[in-house]
């Protein structure tokens, strides 16, 4: 049998931190197993367990610790049989209370991640808002999350995920005839407020993402789905539905808001001002980019998008006047 190599400080360290829970979690492990668990030696993991009982939590000011604060085992089955079981885990085991209204939020979010076809639709999102709902410090405030205009959508794409069959829908992209498409439907996204399908298009032959409000008449196939585990495309790169290059300027502070936009642009920045090259679905995706920005982004290019987002603004102010 080789030997084991001796633990270095950082080796050690890491090891504390996965031992504590994995001991909780056994309730009563002898020291053999826990070592080869761990892949040291039995002296070693023996070593680990007795130090477990100097560590806990900082008393006031960080210098010194009651006794409670502190880890403790049961020195009688280490001594003599071996065996390791914690008998103080310095509240680790407490359950972190949260006020109503974070419980409040954290719902909303699990109800919206509940609607994504392949993923919401499972018994894990039941169990955490039960779980949600009775964790917090007072009873949540009731949370409804509005139908929006695509739910009929992704409830069909979650079917055709389920039953592992096709779509087929009209796709009207803008200042584009509409087109007919049967797609393997593969995931469905969400970012910045709107909708997404990826998947495979038949009539592409390549992995396309498509805004769920610009489908219609989606239907059923009896086409069993060919392409469900082939890549799909990095958000925001090439495999768009009708991609478009575009290049805007923002303040720095800005950038925070642009969010998953700018993490496959190319950004360059120079006195406090930034710009960037990023790929965009289509004309009325960087209109309403900019548009959600009052006025903070500029679209520099390509000039037509300049103009519609011109004309869009000018438009909307025209409803006030």
């Amino acid at each position: 049998m080789t030997p084991r190599k001796p633990l270095v400080a950082t080796d050690r360290a890491a090891l504390m931190l996965q031992l504590v829970p994995y001991l909780i979690g056994k309730g009563e492990v002898s020291i053999a197993e826990a070592a080869d668990e761990f892949d040291v030696e039995p002296e070693q993991m023996r070593a680990m367990v007795e130090k477990l009982t100097v560590i806990g939590l900082p008393g006031d000011g960080g210098y010194w610790q009651m006794a409670n604060d502190l880890f403790d085992i049961d020195w009688d089955l280490l001594d003599q049989r071996d065996l390791i079981v914690i008998t103080n885990s310095v509240g680790l085991e407490r359950t972190p209370r949260l006020t109503a209204r974070e419980a409040a939020a954290l719902l909303a979010g699990l109800q919206l991640a509940r609607a994504i076809p392949g993923v919401g639709d499972t018994a894990l999102f039941a169990g955490l808002l039960a779980k949600l709902a009775r964790g917090a410090s007072s009873t949540p405030a009731d949370v409804i999350v509005a139908p929006g205009p695509v739910d009929a959508v992704r409830d069909t794409v979650a079917t055709a995920l389920a039953q592992g069959v096709a779509v087929s829908f009209t796709y009207k992209a803008p200042d584009a005839a509409s087109t007919t498409r049967t797609v393997d439907p593969v995931k469905v996204l969400i970012s910045d407020g709107q909708w997404y399908l990826q998947g495979w298009c038949h009539m592409r032959e390549a992995m396309r993402t498509f805004h769920l409000d610009r489908v219609g008449e989606l239907e059923l196939t009896g086409i069993p789905i060919a392409h469900g585990e082939d890549p799909v495309p990095d958000w925001f790169e090439d495999g768009g539905a009708g991609d478009m290059v575009a290049r805007l300027r923002f303040a720095e502070h800005v950038a925070p808001l642009l969010g998953d936009y700018l993490d496959r642009a190319s950004v360059q920045t120079t006195a406090s001002v930034t710009t960037a090259t990023l790929r965009v679905a289509d004309e009325m995706s960087l209109r309403r980019l900019v548009a959600k920005r009052g006025g903070a982004v500029e679209i520099l290019e390509p000039e037509s998008a300049r103009r519609a987002a011109v004309a869009w603004a000018d438009a909307g102010l025209a409803q006030y006047r």
